[in-house]
């Protein structure tokens, strides 16, 4: 596949602050990704420095194989919704969607219609008049209907009911079927999002510490739960990412893979053992519990 996006050792420093530190990756054309990690993290930067609204202070990054700073033909293919998006205190939000036609090369006005009556949106409202919900959707009509090759949302779905929500997911899913592009979503809403994920990147303390698939990472970790003398043996070795103790018994989480004798083993030793969410699997390793070995076995 043909890389849209390539980044080598970016580094990001205020100061003597680091914000992201030599972080590696590339998106691939036509694939969903998940940039995900804790407020703070980084992810926010990475995306401000892939859009050009940021300059790194250090590393490589081609987007479309070029350089994206003031380069109209990187820039044209790109649509960045943020999650604190501004907009002209006059602009209504048909105004919104008349900057964005002219903005998108590939802009699907129809489709925008189409979801603008999904999301239930007054056209003719002025944008420093909608609810925080509202707001979020009118994002979410611009970034699905810019069909741009690199759509990237940054927590687009604040204020959003579950309902709202699992209409974003959906029509994200229906649309890039007909129309592949690359999307990359950052989010807090992790097990929402993991069913349309193909590749998990996850960013913790500036450092790019996940970037895997998403079916690899799915069974990547599991949860053994039982007396506390049976658990910890059958742990043993094993890499321990979380650990919680309930009186005589004990729940552990390990990085690793279960075969059938491991199987056959927890039954004999009374023990149960559940699979780890992608969500659970993030939260343990960027909680600080986790040692730097668990995090590196990935």
């Amino acid at each position: 596949m043909s890389k849209v996006v390539e980044v080598s050792r970016l580094t990001k420093s205020y100061g003597n602050v680091t914000a992201i530190h030599e972080v590696t990756f590339s998106l691939e054309a036509d694939k969903i990704y998940g940039l995900l990690g804790r407020n703070g993290a980084g992810k926010t930067t990475i995306m401000h420095i892939l859009t050009a609204q940021l300059f790194a202070t250090s590393g490589e990054m081609k987007v479309f194989g070029e350089e994206p700073y003031e380069n109209n033909r990187v820039l044209s293919q790109i649509c960045f919704i943020k999650e604190s998006q501004k907009y002209p205190d006059n602009y209504r939000i048909i105004d919104v969607l008349k900057v964005a036609a002219m903005l998108f090369p590939n802009w699907d006005a129809g489709f925008a219609n189409l979801l603008l009556e999904d999301f239930r949106l007054p056209l003719k409202r002025k944008v420093k008049k909608l609810s925080r919900g509202m707001l979020s959707a009118v994002g979410i009509v611009v970034g699905l209907a810019s069909r741009a090759p690199l759509t990237i949302f940054d927590e687009p779905y604040l204020g959003l009911d579950a309902v709202a929500r699992g209409l974003f997911y959906d029509r994200l899913i229906e649309d890039y079927a007909l129309h592949p592009r690359t999307v990359l979503l950052s989010t807090h809403l992790i097990d929402e999002v993991s069913r349309i994920l193909e590749h998990v990147m996850v960013i913790d303390n500036g450092k790019l510490i996940i970037n895997e698939d998403a079916e690899v990472l799915r069974g990547r970790a599991f949860t053994v739960v039982g007396l506390s003398s049976a658990v910890e043996a059958f742990t043993e070795g094993r890499t321990v990412i979380d650990r919680e103790s309930f009186g005589g018994l004990v729940s552990i989480t390990v990085m690793g893979h279960l075969d059938a004798r491991d199987k056959k083993e927890a039954q004999e030793l009374g023990l149960e053992i559940a699979p780890v969410s992608l969500q659970q699997l993030i939260v343990h390793l960027t909680n600080g519990k986790a040692d730097r070995k668990a995090v590196d076995a990935r």
